[in-house]
């Protein structure tokens, strides 16, 4: 069996008659509502899709600039790029700032109606000159386009952004609607690599909407207490790629 996949899971299933919250990921959200089905077979059946392979070169990219952010937090002093961009905010400093960024633990919410507990891992906080939190996420690339939130795939980076709002909203803290990306552009516009990759850095601002959250959740709980599998989702790459596998399948003697 491949050391990146475990075809089937048995451990941190949904259970309908549980009596313990069950924990649910910004990714499984995000995943719910890519394709119902897939998620289905995911938290409740144990069945996920096969892994992509992780992208270090953009978690170092992440580690690097928390470092550095944290650098300006200790000094309760704003970073040059937002100084740059004219936000008025500092890197915000809270003791659970490092469980905050746990991806297992996360900023954590019990939405009591579902017993499901909503969790997400943040990059950065920061607060601005009214004391509220901004939420900021890390995204690095190598593109030599234009940087913009319009591409129709960036929807995802909005949704990620708008449940880490909801997540602190829930949790009593007073929260800006804008929040940002730093986002890092990795330069290969020069005549020699010499070991070295230079990025460009841009901050781009978004303003999020939470409203779609709450009914969602719920969505989402009727889903997994059904015994019945939701049908295929024709937009997903995964749902197609199985029907064509079982349509071939049928015409051979073989299988």
């Amino acid at each position: 069996m491949s050391q990146y996949y475990n075809p089937k899971r048995l451990r941190g299933l949904f259970a309908p008659n549980a009596k313990d919250p069950f924990k649910l990921s910004r990714s499984k959200i995000d995943l719910f509502i890519e394709c119902p089905r897939c998620f289905y077979l995911d938290r409740k059946l144990g069945i996920g899709r096969p892994p992509g392979f992780p992208f270090s070169l953009n978690s170092a990219v992440d580690i690097l600039l928390k470092k550095e952010f944290d650098l300006h937090r200790a000094k309760k002093e704003a970073h040059p790029l937002m100084k740059h961009y004219g936000i008025k905010a500092v890197p915000f400093d809270h003791p659970k700032m490092k469980e905050w960024r746990n991806p297992f633990q996360g900023i954590q919410f019990l939405h009591p109606e579902t017993n499901l507990l909503i969790f997400g891992a943040i990059d950065d906080l920061w607060q601005d000159e009214k004391n509220r939190l901004i939420i900021v996420d890390y995204k690095s690339t190598s593109t030599s386009r234009e940087i913009t939130l319009d591409d129709e795939w960036k929807k995802s980076y909005k949704r990620q952004m708008e449940i880490y709002q909801w997540l602190f909203l829930q949790n009593g803290f007073d929260v800006s609607e804008t929040g940002y990306f730093v986002y890092c552009n990795g330069n290969t516009d020069k005549s020699a690599f010499d070991g070295k990759l230079e990025f460009d850095v841009k901050i781009l601002p978004y303003k999020g909407d939470v409203t779609w959250i709450s009914k969602l959740i719920f969505d989402i709980k009727k889903c997994l207490s059904s015994s019945d599998i939701p049908c295929p989702n024709p937009n997903c790459d995964y749902c197609l790629y199985q029907k064509n596998v079982q349509d071939i399948e049928k015409q051979s003697k073989k299988c």
